[in-house]
């Protein structure tokens, strides 16, 4: 399990002489670890510290001092200062109502909290039954955070045992609708807003961070969020979301992590004439102006935190890419939208070929929509067919893309300067093996294709019609339908429309959840598409490794792995996706195929396997109450 570093700690509550640990021997006599009182050996010594078990693995509550010294449970001294209500502001230390009662006469909190005592399972309940009290998804939306933003361990501990209720919540589709109203909803902050007038002085305002050991970062520039558009300010929302569900599904500590929103500007007029609009009042930022701030951005973030993991998320199409081309080799960094995507949707199609017995060399793709997600899936499809032994002419006709004005081919000319649509368009050669002399729609492309799995990514609600999914069904057995986009009333058809279309014939995953579907007395699992299999066991692969590069290749082996989390057992319920409750699992497994494939190309840290499997569960946090110790006060 991951210990807990000071140096996460904001700047005022850090010193290093403040800072002690105690592990309780058999005897109950305390051995103390002191922090050097010199700064020149202080980073030396915090490492040395960072061995420390500070946390539980399990979510039993340490009840009194007794209970600690006969367990041997190691106990953390909290900073100087920190006690009081300070301590109950603190969202990374505060315990509420958990605080024992010698806890609260050493920490100076006696008086200050109700006098009964819960533990961690007892409020665990409690918050369980304030949220589900409310009816609204936005209002449960606005609990959580609040409880996020009171008691980070207990907000977790929540979500972590109920991850299936609880992420539709945190994140989509109900993030959606709170990045919407963010301006008026806004409680407490989080994160941090960097704009346009902050570019001589971005290292600063990192600096800021209350968070300043860190190691992942997820950063929006605001303007496609979700498939909601530009969102201004509010898009903070999805880095917020995006790292609640890398803590809650890949264990990496809240305190090594930073949401980010670059305030470069809106362009939705709605927000501009809101009176209450909390963010940048200017028109969206452009061309050089807008590549020099990313620049700045980009060499501030390897100054303040050479370390950090970098995600970009939620970035225009042709921003997207550019900013993952132009950074992805200066520091460790990916885009969620286009190689995460892409990882969990060919992590899918590789569960249902695997549980089909086929594979993926003999498929036909056909993919509506040329957006930043139907690109990367494509990406890493062509990495699976390289590495199948697929030829460059092969591959090239297993693909055939369609955008809003139908069949994508190079002669038609009306796309020029869109470099995506470029890479995909068809050739005349493809044309020719297809016998498409010109336009054509989703309909005609499916006869002349016969594609055995069916892409949509285009944001537009009810783009898959029933006479194209019926005539997939017509010549596929088991025809592989995926309308990706989110929210749900963007889907390109429901999962009730396609397995009734394909007379339950159909595998079928959404990006949206969706209710199980009865056909015919079965019933039909509807696996979500979701990048959370993806993201938290590739983030944390990429942190245990401390890779340099993030390579397609580790979506590769992550997708590989996410699918060897579906069991036949589940294959039969419809789902090609593992249960969300799984979802530690699935990401553990995911991280360490990214470890060794890091450690292949030689990326990252060299290790020996059983060191991966060990390392990869150490780093991984388990959100738990530890004791704390009476705080010693040190005069500077």
């Amino acid at each position: 399990m991951r210990p807990f570093s000071t140096r996460c700690l904001p700047s005022f509550l850090q010193h290093p002489r403040k800072v002690r640990y105690y592990s309780t021997a058999a005897k109950g006599t305390p051995i103390k670890h002191d922090a050097n009182t010199t700064s020149s050996s202080t980073s030396t010594e915090m490492s040395n510290l960072k061995s420390v078990q500070l946390l539980r693995k399990d979510s039993g509550m340490v009840t009194d001092s007794a209970e600690v010294a006969s367990k041997g449970i190691k106990r953390l001294q909290l900073p100087v200062g920190l006690k009081g209500f300070r301590l109950l502001y603190h969202p990374l230390y505060n315990k509420d109502t958990a605080f024992t009662p010698q806890e609260r006469l050493d920490l100076e909190i006696e008086g200050l909290l109700p006098k009964t005592y819960l533990n961690i399972d007892q409020q665990v309940d409690l918050e369980l039954e304030r949220l589900r009290s409310k009816s609204e998804p936005l209002e449960k939306f606005i609990g959580l955070s609040a409880l996020q933003d009171r008691n980070e361990t207990l907000f977790y501990r929540v979500v972590v045992n109920n991850i299936a209720e609880c992420m539709p919540i945190i994140y989509t589709p109900t993030v959606g609708k709170a990045c919407q109203l963010y301006s008026h909803i806004f409680r407490r902050t989080r994160g941090l807003w960097i704009t346009p007038d902050d570019i001589d002085r971005i290292p600063e305002v990192l600096k800021h961070s209350p968070n300043q050991d860190v190691r992942l970062i997820v950063v929006t520039d605001n303007e496609r969020i979700l498939g909601l558009g530009d969102q201004g300010c509010g898009g903070m929302g999805i880095p917020i979301g995006k790292l609640s569900l890398y803590v809650s599904g890949g264990g990496i500590h809240p305190s090594h992590t930073c949401p980010i929103s670059l305030d470069v500007g809106t362009n939705n007029e709605t927000l501009l004439n809101d009176p209450y609009y909390a963010g940048y009042r200017h028109k969206r930022l452009r061309g050089e102006a807008y590549n020099d701030f990313i620049e700045a951005f980009v060499t501030a973030v390897q100054q303040v935190w050479p370390r950090a993991l970098l995600q970009w998320e939620d970035f225009h199409k042709n921003t997207a890419f550019d900013n993952l081309e132009k950074y992805r080799n200066r520091l460790p960094s990916f885009n969620d939208d286009i190689q995460g995507t892409a990882c969990v949707s060919l992590g899918g199609i590789l569960a249902a070929l695997t549980n089909l017995n086929t594979t993926l060399e003999d498929q036909r793709i056909v993919f509506l929509g040329t957006g930043t997600a139907g690109v990367g899936i494509s990406d890493l499809c062509r990495l699976g067919f390289e590495r199948a032994g697929i030829s460059e002419a092969e591959i090239a006709k297993k693909m055939v893309f369609l955008d809003s004005k139908g069949l994508l081919y190079h002669s038609r000319g009306n796309f020029k300067g869109d470099p995506q649509k470029t890479q995909v368009a068809l050739q005349q050669r493809e044309m020719d093996f297809y016998g498409f002399t010109g336009d054509a729609d989703l309909v005609e492309v499916i006869k002349r294709v016969k594609p055995t799995i069916l892409v949509g990514t285009t944001a537009v609600g009810g783009s898959f019609k029933e006479e194209a999914i019926r005539e997939m069904a017509k010549h596929c057995d088991r025809p592989v339908i995926l309308p990706l986009s989110n929210p749900t009333s963007l889907a390109e058809c429901t999962a009730q429309e396609a397995i009734e279309w394909t007379d339950g014939k159909g595998i079928v995953a959404s990006g949206s959840p969706f209710d199980p579907v009865e056909h015919k007395g079965k019933t039909h699992i509807i696996g979500q598409a979701n990048n959370v299999f993806c993201f938290p066991g590739v983030g944390l692969g990429c942190i245990v490794s401390n890779t340099r590069i993030v390579t397609d290749s580790m979506f590769l082996v992550a997708a590989d792995a996410m699918a060897e989390c579906v069991s036949a057992e589940r294959f039969k319920t419809g789902s090609i996706f593992p249960p969300t409750p799984e979802l530690r699992k699935v990401s553990a497994h995911i991280a360490k195929a990214v470890v060794r494939e890091a450690m292949r190309l030689r990326y990252g840290r060299i290790m020996k396997d059983e060191e991966v499997e060990r390392a990869v569960e150490d780093e991984m946090w388990d959100p738990a109450y530890t004791s704390y110790e009476k705080p010693v006060d040190v005069k500077l």
